[in-house]
């Protein structure tokens, strides 16, 4: 027996195997279920973020918002002070006019006459430039009467105007952006018919 026979016989047999027994699917493989679970959970975490950011940028704007308040505020309101030791000044200059009386304005000429019209055209001025400050002057005279911008000093008996219209201003109230600076003395009606709404409307001082 040669060499090359002794080494094919002493070879042991290697036993055939079934390459498709026993094996695991691939780990890429997923049930539909388990497909459908994860698209579930995707779906709920981008809808989760989606309303994080939406709750971010609200809250962002109304920051936005509030910021640009507060700065517009502060600028109308900085004169509050300066305005209201200013209003001493408006209401002298409309006492120096109420002074004259009317007959007598009529027929001033001359020099009387320019004086007259100089202080008008100044207290014209002061209102102007009050404005333009934020500051706006009131002139209730036929209003309801406001507790927020009004203070009654007397009752006026009058049957044909409602209860609680203003029927005299005593001295003109001033507002600064949409605050009462200073609220206007009044007179109001009393003994006329209640406007709607005015249940409980108290015009005492």
């Amino acid at each position: 027996m040669s060499n090359d026979d002794t080494q094919n016989s002493a070879a042991p047999e290697t036993p055939a195997t079934d390459k498709g027994a026993g094996t695991a699917p691939p780990a890429s493989e997923k049930t539909e279920a388990e497909i459908h679970a994860l698209i579930e959970a995707l779906n709920a975490e981008n809808a989760n973020l989606k309303d994080k950011a939406l709750r971010t940028l609200a809250d962002m704007e109304n920051l936005r918002r509030r910021t640009e308040k507060e700065i517009a505020d502060s600028r109308l309101y900085a004169v509050t002070n300066f305005a209201r030791d200013v209003l001493s000044v408006a209401d002298n200059v409309r006492r120096g006019l109420e002074s004259v009386p009317a007959d007598v304005a009529a027929a001033a000429d001359g020099p009387f006459k320019a004086l007259i019209e100089g202080i008008e055209l100044t207290e014209r001025d002061l209102l102007k430039t009050l404005e333009r400050h934020g500051v706006k002057k009131l002139e209730p005279k036929g209003e309801r009467f406001d507790p927020n911008r009004h203070q009654a000093m007397f009752e006026i008996p009058d049957e044909s105007l409602p209860h609680g219209t203003v029927t005299q201003v005593v001295q003109a109230g001033y507002v600064i952006g949409d605050r009462p600076l200073r609220p206007a003395l009044v007179g109001v009606s009393k003994g006329g018919p209640k406007p709607t709404g005015a249940a409980g409307l108290d015009v005492s001082a």
